[in-house]
């Protein structure tokens, strides 16, 4: 497996134009070495806002409410909390290898590096087409939003352009995307927060009339509704909502100052989300009865019986349809975003590791990794041509991708635990690492238990009655994982790394901007000294 600095250094010595990410000897003080990798120039609060945006989105705004329908008040906030609490572990896991290995691409890279080659290739491939995948969904959802203010313009019309922006945005520099993300990101919390306020006033009956305080949570069945089943495929329905924090890992290697930004994020972006999904599902249970057909029934098409627009109405916010409406198309479009930037960075990752074809880990001179773009790009589009002229081809390459984030999350799992046996086993202390992840091994563990539930919860009716075509789109992504996986394994003869001969070694790059990130921290601090120093003496 090649060497970090093998694969930043490219051949060649001009500055402009595309250039390959592999090979060449140049060393990484050389002034031209910038220009061949991607750019490290994510802010903390671009990455604390990636994480936080990719993960608060119409999971949330559209599809809570079928949680609670379906397990009831008390099983939705069971679910959710149960799987905040996964995440956390999950999230902790990817920042203490990424604060220790900040590269593109991370998990697959450390699955490859701390487990086994093939495990990387096949988390790497399937991350990709899932979230290219996921892109022309997204463009195809927010055609549909639009079309509550232009009716009578073609779908295929807003796809097309919503698609179109998506791409300019992801082939400027890196920052662009990351302010891109940011607005969108500060957009849904400003209406998350909102959102929660005027839901507490509406529960207490400050505003919206009566007030029904807990009555919901005692109507009928509540608070749990139809037994592990339900809270189990609540958990599944929890788990797509919060897909998107894995970000974090993947803006490592683009991280201004890794060290910093991703625990940062990780200690923000976690209390908030649980925070907000929490309080979300908690306001929305007090207002709307767990019977209401508008819970099930809510969708992109019918922003008018969204939980939250149901709750703004009730406070009497007769514009609700259309605020939401607005929030949901940002939502879709910042998802779509963070679809491009994710998949980009992993075939750019992957050709990197020389798992996919070299063309794809060249840079322009920006640092964007201009021909995996274009690999993205088109793949979206045609999976886009496939939902108009090609329905079944649409459905199979949907449901192709519909588990790939929990077999992701269930690989940064695995990863992590072996990370830290061997950086244990091969003489290291844990003093040594930047951030370390909390409650080792329990955490990972945890999690790995939960990803694994999740995925087999994915659809229990079709196993009672055995649907086997339910069963097979549903659970569609597991044997494609499973054929990558082998076939790698067979094709290159890669086995489990022993402990003691996993790779733990950090590039000169890696170092390089690991000893930059610990300067600017220590410059910042002695700013920050001066600055009380001075104000003490005046």
């Amino acid at each position: 497996m090649q060497t970090e600095q093998q694969s930043q250094v490219s051949v060649g010595s001009s500055q402009t134009g595309v250039q390959p990410a592999g090979g060449g000897h140049a060393t990484p003080t050389d002034s031209r070495t910038a220009s061949r990798t991607v750019k490290r120039n994510l802010r903390t609060r671009h990455v604390s806002m990636i994480a936080l945006g990719g993960s608060i989105g119409t999971g949330l705004f559209i599809a809570s409410g079928e949680t609670i329908h379906s397990a009831g008040p008390g099983g939705a906030l069971v679910a959710y909390a149960a799987i905040g609490i996964m995440v956390y572990f999950l999230m902790t896991s990817l920042g203490e290898m990424a604060t220790y290995l900040p590269t593109t691409g991370s998990f697959a890279i450390y699955a490859s590096r701390f487990v086994d080659p093939a495990l990387g290739f096949a988390m790497g491939w399937n991350y990709w087409f899932n979230w290219a995948i996921t892109v022309a969904v997204d463009t195809t959802t927010s055609s549909i939003v639009l079309r509550y203010w232009f009716p009578q313009v073609p779908l295929w019309v807003f796809s097309l352009v919503v698609l179109s922006l998506i791409f300019l945005i992801n082939i400027l520099a890196v920052r662009a995307f990351g302010e891109t993300e940011y607005w969108l990101a500060l957009v849904k919390v400003i209406t998350v927060l909102v959102f929660l306020t005027i839901g507490l006033l509406t529960i207490i009956g400050i505003i919206g009339g009566k007030a029904p305080l807990l009555t919901n949570f005692t109507y009928r069945k509540a608070p749990f509704v139809g037994g592990f089943p339900a809270v189990l495929g609540a958990f599944a329905i929890a788990g797509f909502s919060f897909q998107g924090t894995e970000l974090i890992g993947i803006t490592a290697g683009e991280s201004a100052n890794p060290e910093k930004s991703i625990p940062k994020a990780i200690k923000q972006v976690f209390w908030r989300i649980l925070l907000f999904y929490i309080l979300s599902i908690f306001v929305i249970a007090c207002l709307i009865p767990y019977t209401s057909p508008n819970l099930l029934g809510s969708s992109a098409s019918d922003i008018s019986i969204s939980p939250f627009t149901l709750v703004f109405q009730r406070a009497g916010l007769a514009a609700a349809a259309g605020v939401m409406n607005a929030v949901v198309f940002t939502s879709v479009l910042s998802a779509a975003n963070s679809g491009m930037y994710a998949s980009t960075r992993m075939l750019y990752a992957l050709a990197k590791e020389k798992q996919a074809p070299g063309i794809f880990g060249m840079v322009n001179f920006h640092g964007i990794p201009v021909p995996a773009l274009l690999g993205t790009t088109f793949v979206a589009f045609m999976a886009f041509l496939s939902s108009i002229f090609g329905e079944e081809i649409y459905t199979f390459l949907v449901a192709a991708s519909g588990l790939t984030g929990f077999i992701a999350w269930a690989g940064i799992a695995i990863s992590h635990y072996r990370f830290r046996r061997a950086f244990l086993r091969q003489g290291h202390r844990l003093s040594e690492l930047r951030y370390r992840a909390k409650l080792f091994p329990f955490g990972p563990l945890l999690a790995l238990i939960l990803c694994i539930l999740v995925i087999i919860g994915q659809d229990l009716h079709s196993f009672a009655v055995w649907d086997w075509r339910a069963i097979g789109i549903t659970y569609m992504s597991v044997p494609l994982f499973l054929i990558l996986f082998l076939a790698y394994k067979f094709k290159n003869h890669t086995k489990l790394i022993p402990l003691d001969q996993v790779d733990l070694s950090r590039s000169p790059i890696e170092d390089q901007a690991s000893d930059q990130a610990a300067n600017r921290a220590e410059e910042e601090s002695l700013s920050e000294l001066k600055s009380r120093l001075a104000a003490d003496r005046r």
